[in-house]
């Protein structure tokens, strides 16, 4: 098995549950407010270590109790968190997360110590190694990533999310590209041959160098959407990081996605003998 390099966000997610959205200018009332660990980085390191993959987690959080939160989890979950640096004149990242009846959420996110993530940060990669970024750290971090991990010959695994016109370079140096069917709409044409559209209850859209395939989803009763997108993305970084072409690892991280979405909170608990069973992970 290749190792799985995460070089992204680390959060503490502030969530909110209530009957439905706030209009603009509207207070509603919520349940209590939960803090636990998240970042769309550390989400995917968690979900790709409980998975089975050999993850190295590299991020930054503040010297708080947020940082010791969320780097606790990664390191739980079995990740390696030696490359997470400790800043110590900033707070770690947060996400204010409401969550409506229907398991849909709304996320507004102050970027902190994530911020601070810059290319001395970044480990050396080698030719097995497969590189998962997504842009909530600063797009010169993420380009540097894209640029060693190319270089050692590793695997570029790109997601666009949270939404931002990515260069030209970082595309061409990307050798699988994840959004959803929204990012997909405002990307438009892009020079990466192979690629991931998901659609939700729709399933995904597979293009690999041409070759495109429809996955179906898998049937699953929603309780919280957050953290989903990113077990998707883990899920298809740990089957191509043991040689499985992209619908094969498309089809898992289906199955891996409908799982995540039964559950509450961003991150992916500990996953049992059932659990397996039943979602063929």
């Amino acid at each position: 098995m290749g190792r799985i390099v995460v070089v992204g966000s680390l959060n503490a997610d502030l969530v909110v549950r209530t009957e439905r959205f706030p209009r603009p200018g509207e207070t509603v009332a919520g349940a209590d407010l939960v803090v636990g660990p998240g970042g769309k980085g550390a989400n995917q390191a968690v979900a790709a270590a409980r998975l089975g993959g050999d993850v190295t987690m590299v991020g930054a959080v503040g010297d708080d109790a947020h940082g010791r939160l969320v780097t606790g989890a990664v390191a739980t979950a079995g990740a390696d968190v030696t490359r997470v640096a400790v800043r110590d004149d900033t707070a770690t990242g947060t996400a204010v997360i409401t969550v409506d009846a229907a398991a849909d959420n709304t996320i507004v996110v102050s970027p902190g110590a994530n911020g601070t993530l810059h290319g001395a940060d970044l480990p050396a990669f080698g030719a097995g190694d497969v590189l998962t970024m997504s842009l909530e750290i600063p797009t010169g971090t993420v380009l540097a990533a894209a640029r060693a991990a190319r270089a050692a010959g590793a695997t570029v695994l790109l997601n666009l999310s949270p939404y931002a016109e990515a260069p030209a370079e970082l595309l061409e140096l990307t050798d699988v590209l994840v959004v959803n069917d929204h990012e997909a709409e405002l990307l438009g044409e892009h020079p990466v041959a192979r690629s991931v559209v998901t659609m939700g209850a729709a399933g995904c859209l597979v293009d690999d160098a041409g070759t495109v395939t429809r996955v179906a989803a898998m049937p699953a009763d929603p309780v919280d959407t957050t953290g989903s997108g990113d077990t998707f993305l883990a899920a298809v970084a740990v089957r191509l990081g043991v040689g499985e072409d992209l619908a094969a690892a498309a089809r898992y991280a289906v199955r891996a996605g409908a799982f995540a979405v039964t559950l509450r909170g961003a991150q992916l608990p500990g996953i049992t003998a059932a659990d397996r069973s039943r979602y063929r992970l």
